[in-house]
Parts: C-alpha cells; structure tokens; sequence
C-alpha cells in the first residue's frame, strides 16, 4: 500500500493532558506536510490551531472524553463551542454506563442530539471496544448505524487497550453501509495501519505513524 494512501486516512492525534501550543502548533504542521485527514487535538486548541491551519487541514476535537459520562446537554454544548470555533470534525464518546444498563434508547438519543448539533460536520462515536463484550459492540453497531453519525470507532486511546484487528472486523460486518469505521489506539506500525485499512477502517487515529516516517526520514532508515 502507497504510504499516501495510509497518510490520508490518519486523524493525527495529541491529546496528552500535558500538550503545549507548541506541541499542538508541529502537529499541525506535520499534517499539512504528510497530508493525513486531520489533526485531532483537545478542544481548548481548537480556535488557535482553526486559526492557524485556516483551510489547509481540518481541525477534528473530542467530546466527553475519555470517560462518556457527561450528560447530553454537556456534550452538546461542547459540541456546539468546538463547532464555533472552528472544528470540522467531532468524536464523541457514549455513556458505557448507560449501555451496561441497556438504556440503549438514551444512547441512540445522545448521539442523534450531538449529530444535530453537528449538522454537516463529521461525527465519530467512540465506543471503548476494550471495556465491551462482544454482544454489547454489536449492539452498538447496531445504535450508530441508525443514529446518523458518519463514524463508529474503536477507542479513546485511555483507556485499558485500544483498536484490535478483531474489533474491525467485527465492526465491518454488523455497521450498515453509511457507517464507516475508525480504528484508534495502539496503531504502533505502517503494518498496522495497512491492516487495519483492508480490514475496513477509512480513519486510523494515531500519533505514531506521522513519528515513524518523519524518523525514517532523519535517520535514512
């Protein structure tokens, strides 16, 4: 696989709790220079960098993060002051409490209420595949497929583990069509990444793969 081809799928991704203006400032540059598909980073990031990217890349945030437990209207509104500020993309995370219980119908009302907040912007739902059994993320498969979010993905990256191969195949065959995929977390190698995509996934959320080439390109290696 072209590395072109891996790079547009990256949502190059920084979101330590400790990241700088200037840590946020290079990654935004390394997604112009390497053509990835965003840069996702904390929402207190996401006028500046709008601001400094302009139309050259999209500017992708996350909402209830990491955790989910949020209400509704917390998450919408972060939804709506990210939006305001400039961000084209959103990932939000669900209430996993609320799918441990069954509330599916509150879960299914969550997402739909961020995704009319969203409007035409893109909107990612985060589901935390390591803390799920295999029934709970079909179930939400099931969920996001009929919410009208653009995105399901595999993890916040905070959590006990992220994306497996497993999960995106299990994804690839309960979404409906209109669902893509993201896998997110542990995408350590172009390998990886390469795998992932020909499982399915159209986004890859990672840090390391813009780190690995930019290494190559240091050492010659």
């Amino acid at each position: 696989m072209e590395l072109k081809e891996i790079l547009c799928k990256v949502d190059h991704t920084l979101l330590t709790q400790t990241a700088t203006w200037e840590d946020i400032k290079t990654i935004c540059d390394d997604g112009v220079k390497y053509g990835t598909a965003s840069v996702c980073i904390p929402a207190s990031y996401v006028k500046k960098a709008s601001e400094y990217l302009g139309d050259k890349l999209a500017v992708c945030t996350v909402i209830g993060f990491p955790n989910g437990y949020s209400t509704t209207a917390v998450k919408c509104f972060e939804t709506e002051d990210a939006i305001k500020n400039g961000a084209k993309e959103i990932d939000m995370v669900i209430n996993i409490g609320w799918l441990k219980d069954k509330r599916y119908d509150d879960i299914l009302n969550e997402i739909k209420a961020i995704k009319k907040v969203c409007g035409d912007k893109i909107l990612k739902v985060i589901i935390e595949t390591c803390l799920l059994t295999d029934e709970e993320k079909i179930k939400m498969c099931e969920i996001v497929s009929d919410s009208g979010a653009d995105f399901i993905k595999t993890s916040t990256g905070f959590s006990k583990g992220g994306a497996t191969k497993e999960d995106v195949a299990l994804f690839a065959k309960h979404v409906k069509p209109h669902v893509a995929i993201k896998a997110a977390g542990g995408i350590a190698s172009l390998q990886d990444a390469e795998d992932f995509i020909n499982l399915g996934a159209t986004r890859l959320g990672t840090s390391r793969i813009v780190k690995i080439i930019k290494n190559e390109e240091a050492t010659g290696y």
